[in-house]
C-alpha cells in the first residue's frame, strides 16, 4: 500500500513539473497591456497626408515601388475620432495642396479655386513680403550701429512704409539759427555715413524747423535753412564715403511739415530737425563712385 501512495504522489508531482511556468501568466497579462495600449494610440492618432506623401515619395525613389492610385473621393478627415471636416473655402499652397479654413458649418460643399488665376496677385504679394524682411533687416541694422547716439538723445531711427528714417535733432547738431555743423557732431555723421554706404536705396535728407521766422545776413526765411541745413548733411555723408550722386534728394520744408505743436518749447525743438530718409524701395543699390 505505501508503495502505491508513494508512486501516485510521484506521478502527480511530474504532472505539476509538465504545466506551464507561473511567470507566463504575468508575461502574457504584460503583453495584452502593450497591445492595448498601442491600439488606443493608434486610435488617437492624426494621420499627416503631407508627411504620407513625403515618405511615400522618398520610398518611390530608393525603391522604385511606389505606384499611385487615383482616389474616388477627396479625403473628408484627418483623424478616425472627427472623420468629417465641415464645409469651407479652401486656399491654395505652396505644394498644390487644398486647404481648409472656415467656421460656417452651414454650407454643404466646399468652394475651389483656381490657382493659376491668382498667381500675379501671390506673386506681388511675395515681392511686398521679401521687400519688408529686407526693410526690417536693414532698420535692425542701423540702430544697432548707432545706438549710443540713440541713447543720447541725438538722433532716433524709425521704420515706416517701406523706408528707414534716421532723424536728426538740432540738439548737439546744429546752432540756433545755423546751418554748420557742432565739431562734436561730425563723428556721429562719419557712422551714419558708413552705415548709409553700405545700404540699398535712394536718400532723401529733409530739413524742418519750428515756425518762428527769422531773418538774417545770410538766410532770409526758414526755408532756406531748412535747405541749408540738408545740404550740409549731404556734404559730411560724401566726404566720409564715396556714393552714386544719383541716390541723393535734397529737400527744405521749412516749419510746413511739423512732428508735433509748435506752440511749447519742447514742441518746438523737436519740430527742428533733419532728417535721412533710406527708401529701400528704390532699385538704386548701394555706393559706388
Amino acid at each position: 500500500m505505501e508503495d502505491r501512495s508513494e508512486t501516485s504522489v510521484s506521478r502527480s508531482r511530474l504532472k505539476c513539473r509538465t504545466s506551464a511556468p507561473a511567470w507566463v501568466i504575468t508575461f502574457a497579462d504584460l503583453m495584452s497591456l502593450l497591445m492595448c495600449f498601442f491600439v488606443l494610440m493608434l486610435s488617437f492618432s492624426e494621420m499627416d497626408i503631407q508627411k504620407y506623401k513625403l515618405i511615400a515619395g522618398s520610398m518611390k525613389m530608393a525603391f522604385g515601388v511606389q505606384r499611385e492610385v487615383k482616389a474616388e473621393q477627396i479625403p473628408k478627415g484627418t483623424t478616425i475620432i472627427s472623420p468629417e471636416f465641415s464645409a469651407g473655402k479652401p486656399s491654395p499652397t505652396i505644394r498644390e495642396e487644398l486647404r481648409q479654413e472656415t467656421t460656417d458649418e452651414t454650407k454643404e460643399n466646399l468652394d475651389f479655386t483656381d490657382a493659376s488665376h491668382k498667381g500675379e496677385g501671390r506673386a506681388q504679394g511675395d515681392g511686398e513680403q521679401r521687400e519688408e524682411a529686407a526693410q526690417s533687416i536693414q532698420t535692425v541694422r542701423i540702430r544697432e550701429v548707432l545706438r549710443q547716439e540713440i541713447a543720447q538723445g541725438l538722433l532716433d531711427v524709425e521704420s515706416a512704409a517701406g523706408r528707414t528714417i534716421i532723424r536728426i535733432q538740432e540738439k548737439g547738431s546744429f546752432p540756433s539759427g545755423s546751418a554748420e555743423l557742432i565739431e562734436p557732431f561730425t563723428n556721429v555723421m562719419s557712422k551714419i555715413s558708413n552705415v548709409l554706404a553700405t545700404a540699398v536705396g535712394r536718400i532723401v535728407i529733409s530739413g524742418h524747423t519750428d515756425n518762428l521766422p527769422i531773418a538774417t545776413k545770410r538766410y532770409r526765411s526758414n526755408w532756406e535753412l531748412s535747405a541749408a541745413r540738408s545740404v550740409t548733411v549731404l556734404h559730411h555723408l560724401l566726404k566720409f564715403n564715396r556714393f552714386d550722386r544719383r541716390r541723393f534728394l535734397i529737400q527744405g520744408y521749412g516749419d510746413s511739415a511739423p512732428l508735433t505743436s509748435n506752440h511749447l518749447a519742447p514742441g518746438r525743438a523737436k519740430n527742428r530737425r533733419v532728417e535721412i530718409i533710406l527708401e529701400e524701395s528704390s532699385e538704386t543699390g548701394p555706393s559706388s563712385q
